[in-house]
């Protein structure tokens, strides 16, 4: 009796795996897309990379020579190196930029940290 139960537990076992393999289904899937949008990625990247995106917040740190431009730049990037800085000129003052914000949330959590080292620093949008 045990002989019989075990050779019935074993073929409606294996029927189940038999009927699960001969009824299941197979497919492919293909992707078409317009051949423009590999490059498109590729330049919004180096936009990017390059901080030519406009509508992005950014913190001032200095505002004045050139001298004290590098100045406040090295000692930026000495305690900070999560933001670029960069120095940017505005007849006759040179500006040094921290940044490319999305939003002005990510830029006034930036500024929190940033004030502690540089307290004269505000938020802003530039217009170029």
């Amino acid at each position: 009796m045990k002989n019989i139960l075990l050779k019935l537990t074993f073929l409606g076992v294996f029927g189940i795996l038999i009927q699960t393999a001969a009824f299941s289904q197979s497919g492919s899937v293909s992707i078409s897309q317009d051949n423009r949008i590999p490059e498109l990625l590729d330049l919004k990247s180096k936009m990017a990379a390059n901080n030519e995106l406009n509508d992005r917040y950014k913190i001032q740190l200095f505002y004045g020579s050139i001298t004290e431009a590098n100045s406040v730049q090295s000692r930026y990037r000495s305690k900070y190196g999560s933001w670029e800085p960069s120095i940017v000129y505005e007849s006759p003052n040179y500006k040094v930029w921290v940044g490319n914000f999305r939003n002005r949330l990510e830029a006034d959590r930036a500024l929190i940290q940033i004030q502690k080292l540089f307290p004269n620093a505000f938020v802003m949008k530039p217009e170029r």
